[in-house]
């Protein structure tokens, strides 16, 4: 082979080495990839960065510079780029934080799918108009979060990473969206999730939203679990917006973890009471015997009502121990789940975790002092509470109820008046016996006494009054007189008779 041969073929062999080594040393490099580099020189137009390869990468001095147009780095800044494209000669990289590489980076951008800074400017029809490298493009509101949007001005002069997602006409019709982005870190959230929590772990999260039945808490960026109004408190008659907050910080168990049935996330089942103490394990000397306080009614049953007296702490009220003024048939007649009642301790068991109480001795037996309200003869104004055959009972007081006997309505001299009383009506009667012990109130009709009195005297009189004629109309008889005037008057027409004769 002659020399010159021997040179032509060094140079082609130096060529071909020369590119090798420059595609080589690119392999590790890929566009859209996101890398930290020095800067390690500032021209008028560009900066240039040290890429960690055999190649320098190169960004627009634009792009890094501030809405005054000051250059924000220095030769030796550590800065984060995307890979935007490369060849052999050079890197292009772009800042997204800060970028303003123009149409031709957008589409770029596009076909890399590199994430591109935009600030959302204002809203639109549909969604929202966004800045992006001194281009405004378009952004639904279905693709700025990956929740629902409650009120889109919220996000109006906010800045964020967005992947354009649609590229048309040349760059006139462009739409991003930053839902993409999210989901992409929240997967690799979850995916991290999986790997480092398991069920019964502890862990600290954010109350997002509140429902019905419990409280939604996120746990990390894409991860959340609920928590079972259940497991919310001890306390069984508190409603989720009664422990918690959206926004704020708890601390929660995980009981459960499972694939939802779509496919999309975990189903995670979280406690806050777990983390409490149990109130039975602390009741010790709290509640005894004879206490009186207040609760709150939990829920109705057809036996009684239950009454959480503390956080988690519930006793029950029998439907017998509700009231000493009216016989109670439902429960739920009487109370209402929510409201605040005052009840008396009867009976305590820490073991069984039973507590009986009482509202009727808490509000007091109206029969103890009922001697010194009513006295035997006296004259009370009541209203009827109904009708029987044997009599009406008429209410007195609360609790006090006596009875009206048909025997005293019958000799009342107004029998037909009490007879026609409806419920609700008020009525004047005496008291004619008081018996505390058996709870029972005779009563007669107003001034009873004194009617049935007038009664027995003219029966009295009448009867009297009948023996003492008898006897006058005997001798009348036998003397063949009419008796009284008759009698007196015949006497004198016989004497006039005898003395004409």
């Amino acid at each position: 082979m002659s020399e010159k041969n021997l040179e032509t073929n060094g140079e082609e062999n130096f060529a071909e080495l020369f590119e090798a080594f420059q595609s080589e040393s690119n392999d590790n490099l890929q566009v859209g990839d996101q890398i930290k580099g020095t800067v390690i020189s500032i021209t008028k137009d560009s900066v240039f960065i040290d890429t960690g390869s055999k190649v320098d990468g190169v960004v627009t001095r634009d792009e890094l510079t501030n809405e005054e147009g000051e250059l924000t780095v220095n030769d030796g800044d550590i800065v984060e780029l995307y890979v935007i494209s490369m060849n052999n000669n050079e890197v292009v990289l772009s800042k997204a934080m800060s970028g303003a590489g123009g149409l031709n980076m957008l589409r770029e951008a596009f076909e890399n799918s590199v994430p591109v800074e935009g600030k959302v400017e204002e809203t639109c029809k549909g969604g929202f108009r966004v800045k992006m490298m001194h281009r405004k493009v378009f952004c639904p509101v279905s693709q700025i979060d990956t929740t629902f949007v409650e009120n889109p001005e919220e996000y109006v002069g906010s800045t964020h990473n967005f992947q354009v997602i649609k590229f048309e006409e040349n760059g006139r019709n462009i739409v991003v969206s930053r839902r993409v982005l999210l989901e992409q870190e929240q997967e690799k959230a979850r995916e991290q999730f999986m790997q480092d929590v398991q069920p019964d772990a502890v862990l600290d999260g954010r109350v997002t939203k509140l429902m019905p039945f419990g409280a939604f808490v996120e746990l990390t960026p894409g991860v959340e679990g609920m928590v079972h109004i259940s497991e919310l408190s001890w306390s069984r008659s508190a409603k989720p917006e009664d422990v918690v907050q959206p926004g704020d910080e708890v601390t929660v168990r995980i009981l459960s973890m499972e694939p939802r049935k779509d496919g999309k996330g975990l189903k995670i089942g979280l406690s806050l009471k777990q983390l409490q103490a149990d109130p039975w394990d602390e009741l010790g000397d709290k509640f005894k015997a004879g206490d009186k306080t207040t609760g709150t009614v939990a829920r109705c049953a057809d036996f009684g009502v239950f009454v959480e007296i503390a956080p988690g702490i519930e006793g029950l009220v029998h439907i017998s121990e509700m009231s000493y003024t009216k016989r109670v048939h439902k429960p739920e007649d009487e109370v209402t789940p929510g409201q605040e009642v005052a009840v008396m301790i009867k009976d305590v068991d820490p073991v069984k975790r039973r507590i009986g109480l009482s509202m009727k001795d808490a509000a007091g037996d109206p029969w103890l002092d009922v001697e010194d309200t009513f006295k035997v003869g006296q004259e009370v104004e009541g209203t009827v509470e109904n009708k029987a055959e044997f009599g009406i009972f008429i209410n007195l007081a609360p609790g006090i109820t006596g009875l009206l006997p048909m025997s005293r309505i019958s000799r009342s001299g107004k029998q037909s008046e009490l007879e026609s009383l409806k419920p609700g009506d008020k009525v004047k009667v005496s008291i004619e016996e008081l018996n505390t012990s058996d709870r029972k109130v005779t009563l007669t009709a107003g001034d009873a006494k004194k009617e049935t009195g007038d009664s027995d005297w003219k029966e009295y009189n009448k009867t009297t009054a009948s023996r003492r004629s008898a006897p006058r109309k005997s001798a009348a008889k036998t003397s063949g007189d009419t008796g009284g005037f008759g009698g007196l008057l015949g006497q004198k027409l016989q004497e006039a008779m005898n003395k004409k004769n």
